[in-house]
């Protein structure tokens, strides 16, 4: 990472917002995205205890999904039919996997979410990396396209090359880098990995 550009940032941004995401008008900016109602929502319906009903949660990810504000309206609906038209042998499998992925093995279950998204040109990483990001907002990142490729080339991420398919090494790694990032910045910019990505984006422009 370059350290001297994220310190930079910073300063612009921590001068026009000086509380940081605590900021009137950062918390404006923040309401219509509805981090804290969503996370919340996220860590009750997805609680460990809940995936013993299978085809529940399955729906439930499909509402969550569609109501995210950081997800296309386009990949809305082609989720939301995706899921009706599971068999229940696949919503028991595409459950599953999101419970490895939140609390078991999580390169298994990230990658066989993958599988299913797959088979409706679906693989997106929009949509397999929001709940998590929501239920585990400090640990698990958002990858959102475009955030993410001007992070790695602004911010001279080592080793990190995005495609637009899904892999789990690169999700590790872009992990690991944001989380490292987020060490050397004031507190107030990291109230959530999404609002940390939210400073980098903006510092970007």
């Amino acid at each position: 990472m370059n350290l001297e550009k994220l310190k930079a940032a910073e300063a612009q941004f921590l001068q026009l917002y000086p509380l940081g995401f605590g900021d009137p008008e950062m918390l404006k900016i923040g309401k219509k995205h509805k981090m804290p109602q969503m996370t919340e929502t996220c860590q009750t319906l997805f609680a460990e205890s809940e995936f013993n009903k299978q085809h529940v949660v399955v729906e439930n990810m499909a509402k969550m999904i569609s109501r995210s504000s950081m997800v296309s309206m386009f990949e809305k609906p082609r989720l939301r039919d995706f899921v009706k038209s599971l068999t229940s042998s696949d919503k028991d499998r595409l459950s599953e996997a999101f419970y490895e992925h939140l609390y078991g093995n999580k390169q298994q279950g990230f990658e066989q979410q993958l599988d299913l998204l797959r088979t409706q040109k679906l693989a997106k990483w929009s949509l397999i990396s929001i709940l998590p990001n929501y239920v585990f907002p400090h640990d698990e990142v958002f990858v959102k396209p475009t955030t993410a490729k001007g992070v790695i080339k602004y911010f001279e991420l080592e080793g990190l090359a995005y495609k637009p398919q899904p892999t789990w090494d690169f999700y590790k790694n872009y992990q690991a880098q944001i989380l490292s990032m987020k060490q050397h910045v004031d507190p107030t910019l990291t109230s959530s990995n999404a609002a940390f990505s939210g400073f980098l984006m903006m510092s970007m422009q």
